[in-house]
């Protein structure tokens, strides 16, 4: 059984920097593009970035291009998203996906076969 699992969401201040993290398991995790989406109240679910599952490429959103950066540890199964100069418009909540591809990466929720439940991020003006 697949399962992702994000933690690292919570509250900063506008300017601040936050570092997301996704657990997989029941996945040969290096076969799988990983994924950051965000999804705000009302809003679709955007994509944030991607990375290979060597960890070679990357692939950002160019709203948070120069300000996030995404990377991953396959001996833990892990992907991370280091988030800095974070503002109001970047309060959503963050799901990690799995995509079973080597690269490339997709913008595209529906090409992402599992997800994790999200976590919550506010940012405070």
């Amino acid at each position: 059984q697949v399962q992702l699992g994000e933690s690292g969401g919570g509250l900063v201040q506008a300017g601040g920097s936050l570092r997301l993290s996704c657990a997989a398991s029941g996945v040969t995790f290096n076969n799988y593009v990983m994924g950051w989406f965000r999804q705000a109240p009302g809003k679709e679910r955007d994509f944030v970035a991607a990375i290979s599952g060597s960890g070679t490429y990357t692939y950002y959103a160019d709203s948070v291009k120069g300000r996030f950066a995404i990377s991953r540890d396959n001996a833990k199964n892990t992907v991370y998203l280091q988030m800095n100069s974070l503002g109001p418009e970047d309060a959503a909540v963050y799901f990690c996906a799995a995509r079973y591809s080597s690269w490339p990466a997709s913008r595209q929720p529906a090409e992402y076969r599992y997800w994790g439940q999200g976590t919550q991020v506010t940012v405070s003006s």
